[in-house]
């Protein structure tokens, strides 16, 4: 009759001890420390655009870097109007004329590859032990001897990790705006996109991460498999957006449709990037992922599908874990 509540009450103890293990490992510190770093680096941006002027609708968004071609001038092909100043001045790069393109720039790729590919990988790296740790005989076996559901256990478990990296996505995208935001005077609110976006993508690769924990118990396994199983996944979506861009020759009916399964069935970070990209409008400043455009224009790809088929992908196999533990003995 009580089973609920004490989920609940377990689900929250859980979560808290999540955050008391990051700062008794010096987890915590770690990552607000990168954070810090790159609030600071993100206040030593400078941008001059000279003559910036309102942006036409009709007008092309691609520039020569100045000074490129002599004759671009005279042929009137646009040039890279100013320049932008990282570290206080230790780095200097041509940007577009408007301002807000080239901090619109940094953010995509402050966000969108620092952050969603080498900060995902990095928090799957750090946050690995959590859960063999825990499921260590001798620290479950008090947890498993308390009248407390085993699924709620793993549940809460799970759900602390990534509410500690959800913390951090938001302190770090906070952070990195404001800097950027007081050093240059530009306010980007679509910037804040990048929170729920490495959120999810987080999460779904952390559940697999916990189901090799739960089968193995072992950092070693749960490290490496996750960053395997990352490689797959990017492997298998890369392919399925060039099978769509270009005719690929020998492809039999049997592996299109064993590598259009493994697409929807597999979580999709290249397909995440992508959603990224859209939502900052980069394409104006930046170069798209070829195969990702094409896939597009053909009308073949689906950026709420991704996303819905990512976490079920993550509700399964953590539902996989929870059966598993609860069938392990101890």
């Amino acid at each position: 009759m009580n089973a609920l509540p004490t989920a609940i009450r377990t689900v929250r103890w859980m979560v808290r001890d999540t955050f008391r293990q990051s700062l008794a490992s010096k987890l915590f510190w770690v990552m607000l420390g990168f954070t810090v770093l790159c609030t600071l680096f993100c206040l030593g941006i400078t941008v001059n655009t000279p003559g910036e002027r309102p942006r036409h609708s009709a007008e092309i968004p691609d520039r020569l870097p100045k000074g490129y071609d002599p004759r671009a001038a005279e042929q009137g092909i646009p040039e890279s109007g100013g320049t932008m100043t990282l570290g206080f001045g230790l780095f200097e790069l041509n940007v577009p004329k408007f301002r807000e393109d080239a901090v619109r720039f940094f953010q995509v790729w402050l966000a969108g590859i620092l952050a969603d590919t080498v900060g995902v990988l990095l928090a799957l790296l750090w946050t690995a032990g959590f859960l063999p740790t825990f499921l260590e005989p001798h620290a479950v076996t008090v947890l498993l001897a308390k009248p407390a559901p085993r699924w709620s256990l793993l549940v809460g478990k799970y759900l602390g990790v990534v509410l500690f990296v959800a913390l951090h996505a938001t302190l770090f995208v906070g952070g990195t705006w404001i800097g950027m935001g007081i050093s240059t005077g530009v306010w980007n609110s679509t910037y804040w996109l990048a929170v729920p976006l490495l959120i999810i993508n987080f999460a779904v690769f952390y559940a697999f991460s916990a189901f090799l924990a739960v089968c193995t118990r072992s950092t070693v396994v749960a490290v490496f498999g996750t960053l395997l199983f990352w490689l797959l996944c990017w492997a298998v979506n890369m392919t399925h957006l060039h099978t769509i861009a270009v005719e690929v020759q020998g492809l039999t009916p049997a592996s299109t449709f064993l590598l259009d399964a493994g697409y929807w069935v597999l979580p999709k970070p290249l397909d995440m990037s992508g959603i990224f990209f859209d939502a900052m409008k980069a394409r104006d400043y930046s170069t798209p992922i070829p195969q990702l455009e094409i896939a597009k224009a053909k009308g073949q790809f689906y950026p709420e599908l991704s996303v819905l088929t990512s976490l079920a992908f993550a509700v399964g196999i953590l539902a996989l874990a929870v059966y598993e533990f609860r069938t392990m003995d101890y």
